[in-house]
């Protein structure tokens, strides 16, 4: 699944390579209600109250009512406002995909990062995602440059020299630990066509690779040419190195779906609102 924020996209797996990204699937009783009280007299309204009055002159049933207080509820509403519904043309095809994805995370990609985590020590598996971030800056890289961003290009150029350099091909981040450049914000084309006004049209669930949309969607096939591993390995070994790749992820990130969803009342529109604001902060950024 992408990342929820992850949900960040894997740009570069093979669609059968990307089957561990799971990761993004990394989304009381009351007790009886006392009898009410017997109403009180009508309160005067918000627009009757003189707003130059710290205090109601009138206090309603013992209580005085500070004027000035409201003042602090201004926007409320707003920023409460119940978001917008998602035009979801196909919500039946993309809640079966998510009930696909939902099980095959708790029965097979879970169990075997469970796994592979037991083997590998930690250290050892973030040094590997290290390494797997910095394969990806050609996509990161592209995005900039799309975007006009030629200030990130130019950090993520040096980043990656330096870290394919004294990093050891990436596995380590002398970057940030010797010279203090911080790793920036994640760029895709999918991202680039955002800031570009192309909206993302409408929710895709697309099986083993998670929740997604149209537009960032379609953008997975062009960013997987932009990887160097397609053109240096054949095709079975594209495929096992884009699923190393993710089996490596959730086993770093196992717990963060399941956080995710235990208290959604609907999971899948949960995330799928998640995945859908994560993007539009990132395109913002």
């Amino acid at each position: 699944m992408s990342r929820l924020n992850g949900y960040n996209n894997k740009h570069y797996s093979m669609p059968i390579a990307a089957m561990f990204l799971a990761a993004a699937l990394i989304p009381a009783a009351r007790a009886a209600e006392p009898e009410p009280a017997p109403a009180a007299a009508p309160m005067a309204s918000e627009a009757a109250l003189p707003r130059d009055s710290a205090r109601s002159a009138a206090p309603m049933a013992g209580v005085e009512v500070v004027v000035d207080d409201l003042d602090d509820f201004n926007g409320f509403d707003e920023e409460f406002a119940p978001a917008k519904p998602v035009r979801d043309p196909l919500g039946g095809w993309n809640r079966a995909v998510f009930h696909f994805n939902d099980k095959f995370y708790f029965w097979l990609a879970k169990p075997a990062a469970r796994g592979y985590g037991f083997v590998v020590p930690k250290p050892l598996r973030t040094a590997i995602d290290r390494g797997f971030n910095n394969m990806r800056y050609p996509v990161r890289l592209v995005g900039c440059l799309m975007q006009a961003k030629l200030k990130r290009a130019g950090g993520e150029t040096r980043r990656f020299l330096v870290n394919s350099t004294l990093g050891v091909g990436g596995l380590f981040d002398p970057a940030a630990r010797w010279f203090r450049w911080k790793r920036p914000p994640e760029e895709d084309l999918g991202q680039a066509l955002g800031a570009w006004g192309l909206g993302p049209g409408f929710p895709l669930g697309i099986p083993f690779l998670g929740q997604n949309n149209l537009r960032d969607g379609l953008m997975l096939f062009p960013a997987v040419y932009l990887s160097p591993v397609p053109w240096i390995t054949d095709v079975p070994t594209s495929f096992g190195v884009g699923a190393g790749e993710q089996l490596n992820y959730v086993s770093l990130h196992i717990g963060e779906y399941e956080s995710l969803k235990k208290d959604a009342l609907d999971p899948y529109a949960f995330i799928r609102d998640a995945q859908l604001r994560s993007r539009e902060k990132k395109i913002k950024e």
